[in-house]
């Protein structure tokens, strides 16, 4: 069976011809400028967020919700449902919304 040899320099020839075709052809069809489409703005109404204090047990269930400035009573809330051996409590900051 009769190998074809391939010399390198015809190859790079080759694809030299074919790229300046592309161009030549990409210049003959200049592309058309697309239109900047406007974005759609969705008006989200203005949610009001009230701070709170939960008090949550081990599995990340709320227990109790104090207002924000009733700590105290929150912390021996949880003070109070961790004694005894039982699951550990503790006080976060919970943001929920407020209705009008």
């Amino acid at each position: 069976m009769a190998r074809k040899t391939v010399n390198r320099k015809e190859l790079r020839a080759e694809a030299e011809a074919a790229e300046a075709l592309e161009k030549e052809a990409g210049a003959a069809k200049k592309k058309k400028k697309k239109k900047a489409t406007k974005r759609k703005s969705k008006s989200v109404a203005d949610i009001r967020m009230k701070l709170f204090w939960g008090v949550f047990n081990q599995s990340l269930k709320r227990v109790a919700l104090f207002e924000f400035d009733q700590k105290d009573e929150a912390e021996q809330k949880a003070e109070d449902l961790s004694k005894g051996g039982k699951s550990p409590h503790f006080v976060q900051k919970v943001k929920e919304a407020v209705e009008e």
